[in-house]
C-alpha cells in the first residue's frame, strides 16, 4: 500500500522492450538504496516490481496490460517519474490509501496559475466520475491530491480540478505537465467499493449515475 506522497523523482535511463512489456531501469539513488529485488515500487502511481538493484539505480517491467492502461507506454530515456515505496507499518499515514493500481488515464486540460500555485483541470473517462468528489482524493501520477471541482450535469465532458502547491510543483512530475499531456489516476478505493456496496442495494445505481450524481446525492430510499 502507497499514500501518494512522493518521496522522489527518478529518471528513466535505459527502455528495453520484452516479451512481457517493457523493462524501465530509473536512476534514482534514494529510492534504490531502500530496494531490494522483489520489492514493490510505486512509478507514477503504478506499482511495480523491482528485478534488479544497484546502488544508484533500479529495474522494473511493465507488462501488456500495465501498459495499455496507464501512462508508462509513454516513457522514454530521459523522462522523470515519480516514485513512493510502500508505507511501512510504523510509518506515518500521509496522503490518502493507495493501491498502485492504476483506474485509468486521464487529459490535462486547462492550466491557470494562482500566484506560485497552479490549478490543473483534468478530464477522465466516464467509467469514473461516480468516484470522483469534490474535497475528495484522487491519485494523480502517483501523487495525492484534493479535488477541488468536479464537472456537474450537463458537462461536455468529465473533469475535475485539482491545486497543485509550490512544493508538489518542485517536487513531482505534475510540475512539468501541460496541456494535452495523458497522467494516470487512481481514485479513492473506499469510493469504489461505498458505490459497489449501494449497487447491491439498488440493482441500475452504478450504471446510471451521472456526473455529480453522487455527491449530490443527499437520501437513499429503500
Amino acid at each position: 500500500m502507497f499514500t501518494g506522497i512522493v518521496t522522489e523523482v527518478g529518471a528513466i535511463s535505459v527502455i528495453d522492450e520484452t516479451e512481457l512489456g517493457r523493462r524501465y531501469e530509473i536512476e534514482a539513488a534514494h529510492t534504490a538504496s531502500d530496494l531490494s529485488i522483489g520489492d514493490s515500487v510505486a512509478v507514477n502511481g503504478v506499482c511495480l516490481t523491482a528485478i534488479a538493484v544497484s546502488r544508484e539505480r533500479f529495474t522494473v517491467e511493465a507488462v501488456h496490460e500495465t501498459l495499455q492502461r496507464s501512462s508508462l507506454v509513454g516513457l522514454v530515456v530521459g523522462d522523470r517519474v515519480d516514485l513512493e515505496l510502500p508505507m511501512r507499518a510504523s510509518g506515518r499515514f500521509d496522503g490518502h490509501i493507495v493501491q498502485g493500481h492504476v483506474d485509468g488515464v486521464g487529459t490535462v486540460g486547462a492550466i491557470a496559475e494562482e500566484g506560485e500555485s497552479r490549478r490543473m483541470k483534468i478530464t477522465l473517462p466516464e467509467s469514473l466520475v461516480s468516484y470522483v468528489v469534490e474535497k475528495g482524493s484522487i491519485a494523480v501520477e502517483g501523487v495525492s491530491l484534493t479535488i477541488t471541482a468536479v464537472s456537474g450535469p450537463g458537462a461536455s465532458s468529465a473533469f475535475f480540478e485539482v491545486a497543485l502547491i509550490p512544493h508538489t510543483l518542485d517536487s513531482t512530475v505534475l510540475g512539468t505537465r501541460g496541456e494535452g499531456d495523458i497522467v494516470n489516476l487512481e481514485v479513492d478505493v473506499i469510493a469504489k467499493y461505498v458505490a459497489r456496496y449501494v449497487a447491491n442495494i439498488l440493482p441500475g445505481t452504478l450504471e446510471s449515475m451521472r456526473p455529480g450524481t453522487l455527491q449530490d446525492m443527499r437520501e437513499v430510499r429503500t
